[in-house]
């Protein structure tokens, strides 16, 4: 498991405001993502595998306001996803949304953790 946070998600209620906003305020890059009800909000360059290029850096995404996206949310990176859901769950954690394929991406599920914080899992394809 690596643990590392990986990618940020800030829903919205008017799409067009929200992308406005965070592209005006802070030069990010604002793509939608073709088929699917999500946008990429990029805060540094990616390179050919949409890895952030800035040591550190994470870039993130924004979707409708619903589901387990209604408030900010980190997402951490995983090996498994559903392992990773037994061992939150064994640790006072519950499972908000478990296992979903994101495209041929990869993986991603979401938690409540101990404090009621729900926190995104994302597992890469492969």
């Amino acid at each position: 498991m690596t643990g590392r946070v990986v990618h940020f998600e800030l829903p919205f209620d008017d799409a067009a405001r929200a992308k406005a906003f965070y592209a005006n305020a802070f030069g990010w890059s604002i793509n939608d993502v073709p088929g699917m009800p999500y946008t990429l909000a990029n805060t540094v360059e990616v390179d050919e595998s949409m890895t952030p290029v800035a040591a550190g850096a994470i870039n993130g995404g924004m979707a409708q306001r619903g589901g387990p996206i209604t408030a900010p949310v980190l997402t951490i990176e995983v090996d498994d996803i559903d392992d990773a859901l037994a061992t939150v769950t064994k640790h006072g954690g519950s499972v908000v949304q478990d296992r979903q394929a994101v495209g041929d991406m990869g993986f991603t599920g979401y938690f409540a953790d101990s404090e009621g914080n729900v926190v995104g899992l994302w597992q890469n394809a492969g």
